[in-house]
């Protein structure tokens, strides 16, 4: 089990990353944005990261619903990530990962 922080991605924005689809084959994410997100409150008490979220872009015209998916990435190698479709422009649709 991989433990990930922003820094993980934040130095892979606009690369490729390859998420396997059951019986398809494999589909290419973009990593269109990497940030922190904003803690609300006291910190957590045994809190180990600083909480972040990950926007992926997919062009297929198909959406894809939410649920773990097997990610692999060249430098970081192949992990699980909850993906969330959130939105869709002209090039395709928005999936969200949230860290925290």
């Amino acid at each position: 089990m991989h433990f990930f922080a922003l820094e993980h991605f934040a130095t892979h924005l606009n690369e490729t990353f390859s998420v396997a689809l059951d019986n398809a084959g494999q589909a290419p994410f973009v990593l269109v944005e990497a940030r922190p997100l904003q803690h609300m409150g006291a910190p957590i008490p045994g809190m180990v990261r600083a909480p972040f979220s990950l926007l992926f872009r997919n062009d297929s015209a198909i959406l894809l619903p939410q649920k773990i998916y097997q990610m692999t990435h060249g430098s970081i190698g192949e992990f699980g990530i909850f993906l969330v479709p959130i939105a869709r422009d002209r090039e395709g649709f928005i999936y969200q990962a949230v860290f925290n």
